[in-house]
């Protein structure tokens, strides 16, 4: 694994996003989901009422690995092996118990299992499940991976089942709080003193 780690703003909120691990442009920017995966995850949250930048502000972003696994001859990057996801667990374990969300959206194969015993993608995308871990209950809401490298999402049953999860996402009531706070943070709403 090769650093330095990235994580996302410290945020105090009701969501947690769970990611794989970051990718080369990731350690390089020091900011997760930032290349062509972030652009296609974000935009999938703003067609639900969040975009970048209050995804990044209001959503507590973390991942199973928080350093860039390098990678692969051909091309991407390489999966953590267990004993690197194993090592790095106790970190994302402890801000699940000190955020305690009650929204968790885990994005990918390796986050999701970190939850859910998921064989194929096509078994939880598009559900919501309850799932207790580290004393904390919460609503799990699993998505794909939005790499460009990824094209289950572009096709069936992929792009069926996408739209389910950011419905059952957006129907959510922590989701909608953060949204909520963003709506009346946004410039023009301020309350009239008049």
């Amino acid at each position: 694994m090769q650093g330095p780690p990235v994580h996302g703003e410290a945020a105090l909120s009701p969501v947690l996003l769970l990611g794989q691990a970051p990718g080369r442009r990731e350690i390089q920017q020091h900011r997760p989901f930032c290349w062509t995966a972030g652009r296609t995850l974000f935009g999938w949250f703003s067609g639900i009422g969040l975009d970048e930048d209050a995804c990044r502000r209001l959503v507590y972003m973390s991942a199973v690995c928080r350093c860039w696994p390098g990678g692969l001859a051909r091309g991407g990057d390489r999966v953590p092996t267990r004993e690197e996801v194993a090592n790095c667990a106790p970190w994302w374990q402890r801000e699940l118990a000190l955020v305690r969300p009650r929204l968790v959206l885990p994005v990918g194969r390796l986050a999701i299992t970190r939850f859910l015993a998921a064989p194929r993608l096509d078994a939880v995308v598009g559900q919501q499940f309850r799932v207790e871990q580290e004393g904390v209950a919460a609503d799990v809401i699993p998505l794909p991976h939005p790499s460009g490298a990824s094209t289950w999402f572009r096709t069936d049953p992929g792009r069926l089942l996408l739209p389910q999860a950011l419905a059952l996402i957006a129907a959510h009531p922590a989701w909608q709080e953060i949204v909520s706070a963003c709506m009346q943070a946004a410039p023009g709403n301020a309350p009239n003193p008049g």
